[in-house]
């Protein structure tokens, strides 16, 4: 069975802009059912009634992927509070759980059921930047971290895309996200009669050795013996 990804969009912005077309095109090509909501009323209505027809556009389950980048991250630790099954990844760009600067923030809730969020999240990750423009910055990062578990990616690439920063693409979530089915075809390779077991590690024999090429080195002399 195929896995599904939801990309939610931050605020005022689109399916369209940045880097969620490009991961659109990255996850259908490995077989991923890709879906980018457009909710121009993100982060103006308040998320008590915002959230209901969120829950109901979409199917949340085991297969489900979650990405959301700034207003759209934080729509979605509400959307984790409020599910009743877990999905299998949740990778939150630019997000944060309290208000970053001094505009007004529907999208947050006043409070979080942690335990919830971190039961129904999957496999999370927080990538936010050393700074950023609106205050998403690592130390929001880290405040979900410190809550949730998961893994936490700091850099230092601003907001991840914005109207006056190109970022069509983001290779870090696309190696991020698991693959639909792994390659059971790949046999693993049987030596033949007099073949060392242990692989050939060095390349360049001027270099000195690295600690796993002297164990190799062993192992093969053991072979050979």
């Amino acid at each position: 069975m195929s896995r599904n990804a939801i990309i939610f969009h931050g605020t005022g912005g689109n399916p369209d802009v940045v880097w969620y077309p490009w991961l659109d095109r990255q996850l259908t090509g490995r077989d991923y059912r890709v879906e980018r909501p457009y909710y121009p009323s993100l982060n103006v209505e308040p998320i008590s009634t915002f959230l209901p027809r969120v829950l109901d556009a979409h199917s949340f389950d085991a297969d489900t992927v979650l990405v959301g980048h700034s207003g759209g991250a934080a729509l979605l630790l509400a959307v984790l509070e409020h599910l009743e099954a877990p999905v299998a990844q949740t990778i939150l760009v630019a997000g944060y759980a309290t208000r970053p600067n001094d505009s007004d923030e529907p999208v947050l809730q006043d409070v979080y059921d942690w335990d919830r969020i971190r039961a129904n999240g999957g496999d999370m990750y927080f990538i936010n930047s050393i700074t950023d423009p609106y205050g998403c910055d690592a130390t929001q990062g880290r405040l979900m971290f410190d809550n949730l578990g998961g893994t936490q990616i700091v850099r230092d690439d601003g907001h991840f895309g914005d109207y006056n920063q190109p970022y069509d693409t983001f290779e870090l979530i696309d190696r991020l996200i698991a693959p639909t089915h792994p390659d059971h075809n790949i046999r693993p390779h049987i030596p033949a009669a007099g073949e060392a077991s242990v692989p050939e590690i060095e390349v360049d024999e001027t270099v000195a050795p690295r600690p796993e090429e002297e164990i190799a080195d062993i192992a093969r002399a053991d072979v050979r013996s």
